[in-house]
């Protein structure tokens, strides 16, 4: 199963939906394919697609999903990364009204480059970035969330 997000974001991501509809209509995708697409409307006889998932059975499909296929929001990447999955980002981009600017291109570059995730710059590259999901082993995500929280309490501690 492939699970696709497009995070809460009050700007519309099309771009990606119908790249992943083409290919499943072309039969290059088999797989079963829930959305969550937040306030991106699209209709699709293709996928299951949500506005937005209640947090138990969000949590459920990133458990059973084969591959994430996400925006370029640092949230929807890291709860794919923490569960060991395989992601594809695509960043929303400024020039086609996504976002306000380019930031998620920078984030998904970093990780790409690091071995974290694959980068989807343009959503006509999806077929070939799928063939790269087969054999990608992505990178361990370790947090240090809990070293930057006792770092904090440390100094508010101290102060």
């Amino acid at each position: 199963m492939i699970l696709v997000t497009l995070g809460t974001q009050d700007k519309s991501f099309k771009r990606l939906l119908v790249a992943i509809d083409d290919l499943i209509e072309k039969k290059i995708i088999k797989d079963k394919v829930v959305v969550q697409a937040g306030c991106t409307k699209f209709d699709s006889q293709n996928m299951e697609i949500f506005d937005l998932i209640p947090y138990d059975k969000f949590d459920s499909y990133i458990k059973d999903c084969d591959l994430l296929i996400t925006h370029g929001g640092v949230g929807s990447i890291i709860t794919g990364l923490k569960k060991g999955k395989k992601v594809i980002a695509c960043p929303r981009l400024k020039e086609f009204k996504e976002h306000t600017n380019n930031h998620q291109k920078e984030i998904i570059e970093i990780l790409s480059k690091q071995g974290y995730i694959l980068a989807l710059d343009n959503p006509n590259d999806l077929e070939n970035v799928l063939k790269k999901a087969k054999n990608f082993k992505p990178k361990s995500f370790k947090s240090n969330t809990n070293h930057m929280i006792k770092i904090v309490k440390d100094y508010i501690n101290n102060n």
